[in-house]
């Protein structure tokens, strides 16, 4: 899954990597190294521009709320249930299926964090007991430091307790789209810490390549096994992983010191 991820690069940075033609500066995100569920995110994606007079699709920087809400949902609310959508079933739930055909989006991020529950928990849980404890969160990233471009849907979602043309009357939100992890083994395993992402959770958000980026944007793309082709997991190797403070269990805490890497795991893992 993906609950938490770290964005920290500037938008002009955006702006360039992902030709982006159009942004606006004064929507600009401040950079987050604590990303959570129904914040603002910057996405990237391609839409025709409303009054440009050209169907064309448009290379664009927005930013969206994390947490999908669905055309057709009664209130926004359903939106803190849907920051996640399963790769392998997205086409078939009421949720996401519209969203998939076509409005796709990438998410760009440093990384995500994941948490790793410590032995004695995983113990006592075998046992049929539960114990409260901290759980090793790492922070998980490309190996070459390049940008971790999440696949993600949005949708729009009008509220109609208000008139047009008020400021809140238009939702746009977003959700990252995950896959297994149990094939993506991890770069520079030294014999310590988890081999692969399987070892710290089932589930990883979907990385897209950049060879995948224009053809799963282009809103024209439609053809079912086109999309399916494209929800690959990355092939293994291009991924690292590191231990991180506990701090970055806490939304309320933000900074670069999140991910910065421990020299171990602050609580005993089991991998």
């Amino acid at each position: 899954m993906c609950g938490r991820y770290a964005a920290s690069r500037k938008p002009e940075d955006l702006v360039d990597l992902f030709e982006v033609r159009r942004w606006d500066p004064a929507e600009s995100l401040a950079p987050d190294w604590n990303v959570a569920p129904t914040k603002d995110v910057s996405v990237i994606l391609d839409r025709p521009v409303r009054d440009s007079g050209s169907p064309e699709p448009v290379r664009q920087l927005r930013p969206l709320r994390w947490g999908l809400v669905p055309s057709w949902a009664k209130s926004p609310d359903v939106g803190v249930r849907m920051i996640n959508a399963r790769a392998e079933t997205a086409a078939e739930k009421p949720s996401f299926r519209r969203a998939l055909a076509a409005r796709r989006c990438l998410i760009p991020a440093d990384g995500y964090y994941e948490w790793v529950t410590g032995v004695e928990e995983r113990r006592l849980e075998e046992e049929g007991r539960k114990k409260r404890s901290r759980k090793q969160p790492y922070f998980v990233t490309l190996a070459d430091g390049s940008v971790f471009a999440m696949a993600g849907l949005y949708e729009f979602w009008r509220d109609a307790t208000l008139p047009e043309g008020h400021p809140r009357a238009w939702w746009a939100t977003c959700t990252v789209l995950t896959t297994e992890a149990e094939d993506t083994d991890l770069a520079g395993y030294d014999g310590t810490g988890p081999r692969s992402l399987a070892a710290i959770h089932p589930r990883m958000p979907l990385m897209m390549t950049r060879d995948r980026w224009d053809v799963w944007l282009d809103p024209r793309t439609s053809d079912p096994e086109v999309l399916r082709g494209l929800l690959a997991a990355p092939p293994p190797g291009l991924l690292r992983a590191h231990p991180v403070g506990t701090a970055v269990s806490s939304v309320r805490n933000n900074g670069p010191e999140l991910v910065v890497e421990l020299a171990a795991p602050e609580e005993e893992t089991l991998f």
